[in-house]
């Protein structure tokens, strides 16, 4: 097949494993990219991860910030009453959650927002989720009373504004993988072996130019570069909906500032790393996220940006440690232990707090948000 171009849709038996289905498309159709691979993988509709799964918690693949510490949520409440108020405190907007777990996030930000009743009362709320099992959850964890529009993909919907946050939601977008192999890129693809085994291998041909994959002469043989154009895809879709009609997006996720970080592509199984092709469908798979490549894209768009900063920055910038310490003024010993450990997890170097970052996009024309130094880039268009 060649690289790039979208695997058709696999009319197979319902018991047939993914591993299966994935061998018969690509001995029907050709090696599939490593894209290609993580979407079928991560979304296929009978057997994928992010449609089946419960990925989180001690029993799951992995844990977010929010299931670390309720400061997370609550520190994110208090932001977007912020950014409503810098939006003019408008009596209606949506406020949507990308990939809105097991609802915790969304459960803590309410609550600390009770203080601010004329926020609540404007609240629309909509969640992105493709995850059956998880809509439930989320739904449970909400107050009572609240109810949640659900979405299989962001959607620009109505006039009013928008406040939109991404946890942990860019990481699992595709990414496609480039290796130098002479004087050339070649792309890394997924085939199946002799004895029937997944591998990598890298397409004979060369890739053109023109993917912004960095110059050969800087990059060492068989160095690996990886871009996701549905991260840049869906942050560019992202900038012109708030250029559109205002508002404020806040994506806080893992990765690096500057293109060539190397093979991020990985795989977690109840909390440890695993091989990426072992268990199609039964892991998490996820790459670290390029913030230079959605800078770029969303000031493009037309959207004001901020950051990245350090995740541990921006959440000291909040009041992070005052709300810490509040939380264990009432603390039982056990408590306060519990409380530092979690605060040292989110902002600690060597933990959390240096390679998780935080980028926010707001429409053209608003103050600085909360938590970040004035915008560095805006958008070259009017």
């Amino acid at each position: 097949m060649t690289p790039g171009a979208s695997p058709q849709p696999a009319k197979t038996p319902r018991d047939q494993s993914l591993t299966d289905l994935l061998k018969a498309l690509i001995r029907t159709q050709g090696p599939l990219t490593v894209a290609q691979f993580m979407t079928t993988v991560l979304t296929h509709p009978t057997q994928g991860y992010y449609r089946t799964a419960e990925p989180l918690g001690k029993s799951g693949d992995f844990i977010t910030a929010p299931e670390i510490s309720q400061i997370f949520g609550e520190l994110i409440g208090l932001w977007c009453v912020q950014a409503w108020s810098d939006l003019g405190a408008p009596p209606a907007f949506q406020l949507m959650e990308m990939g809105p777990g097991r609802g915790t996030l969304m459960a803590d930000l309410l609550r600390a927002a009770r203080g601010y009743p004329a926020f609540l009362s404007a609240v629309e709320l909509h969640f992105v989720e493709t995850n059956t099992p998880l809509r439930a959850a989320q739904q449970a964890a909400l107050p009572p009373g609240v109810k949640a529009v659900w979405h299989e993909k962001f959607e620009a919907r109505g006039a009013g504004p928008l406040i939109l946050i991404a946890n942990e939601f860019f990481d699992c977008l595709p990414i496609r993988q480039f290796v130098r192999r002479g004087q050339n890129w070649h792309e890394r693809c997924v085939a199946v072996t002799q004895s029937g085994d997944l591998c990598f291998v890298l397409s004979p041909a060369p890739i053109p130019a023109g993917d912004n994959r960095g110059s050969l002469a800087s990059t060492p043989q068989a160095d690996v570069r990886e871009i996701s154009h549905g991260a840049q895809g869906l942050i560019a879709e992202i900038a012109h909906d708030l250029k559109r009609r205002g508002g404020r997006a806040l994506i806080i996720d893992y990765g690096y500032g500057t293109p060539g970080a190397g093979d991020t592509l990985q795989a977690l199984h109840h909390h440890a790393p695993c091989d990426v092709l072992e268990t199609p469908g039964g892991v998490d798979l996820t790459a670290h996220v390029d913030f230079s490549a959605l800078t770029a894209s969303a000031a493009e768009a037309g959207a004001l940006v901020a950051g990245p900063m350090e995740q541990g920055d921006f959440l000291k910038a909040l009041g992070l440690d005052a709300r810490a310490e509040a939380l264990r003024a009432h603390a039982t010993a056990q408590q306060k232990r519990t409380i530092d450990s979690a605060v040292e997890r989110l902002t600690a170097p060597d933990q959390m707090g240096t390679l998780f970052k935080a980028l926010c996009l707001s429409a053209p024309g608003l103050p600085p948000p909360p938590g970040f130094l004035m915008p560095r880039q805006t958008s070259p268009q009017s």
